[in-house]
């Protein structure tokens, strides 16, 4: 065992085309990083880097197919301090180029969420968690 904890520090997304991907990205509100290149974008989103990669080359580098469409089994969470903030975000989205999944409502776990897909189909879950409150810096901050 080690006495280093596990912390994912940067979230790289697969994507078809980076330029137009990484501009989606900043109609959203992310600032594109001075590290970014050509073939890769970075943004910093408060403690964890976001990166989008070209779909094929990051399949290479892993070593696995880059073929393959559908459900990616994963979503990349948004949460909200209130559902008025739910409803704000996606539509910030939409503006931004994104594809509404399924609009907001009230969910099953006592919640309020909706998803949108960005230009590359990754999906995004746009959620108002009454059960985990946000700090100030807008981080999940989850029951211990």
């Amino acid at each position: 065992m080690t006495d280093n904890p596990i912390h994912i520090t940067l979230v790289t997304l697969g994507v078809d085309d980076v330029q137009a991907s990484a501009a989606f990205y900043e109609r959203l509100g992310l600032k594109r990083s001075s590290a970014s290149q050509e073939e890769v974008a970075f943004f910093d989103m408060g403690g964890l880097a976001f990166g989008l990669f070209g779909r094929e080359s990051l399949a290479l580098d892993a070593g696995v197919p880059a073929g393959g469409t559908g459900f990616n089994s994963f979503s990349l969470a948004w949460n909200q301090p209130d559902t008025a903030s739910v409803d704000a975000a996606i539509e910030r989205a939409i503006e931004a180029g994104a594809t509404l999944v399924k609009a907001a409502e009230k969910v099953f776990w006592g919640g309020y969420s909706g998803y949108f897909a960005d230009p590359d189909g990754h999906l995004w879950e746009v959620a108002h968690n009454p059960f985990s409150p946000l700090r100030e810096n807008g981080s999940m901050e989850l029951p211990e």
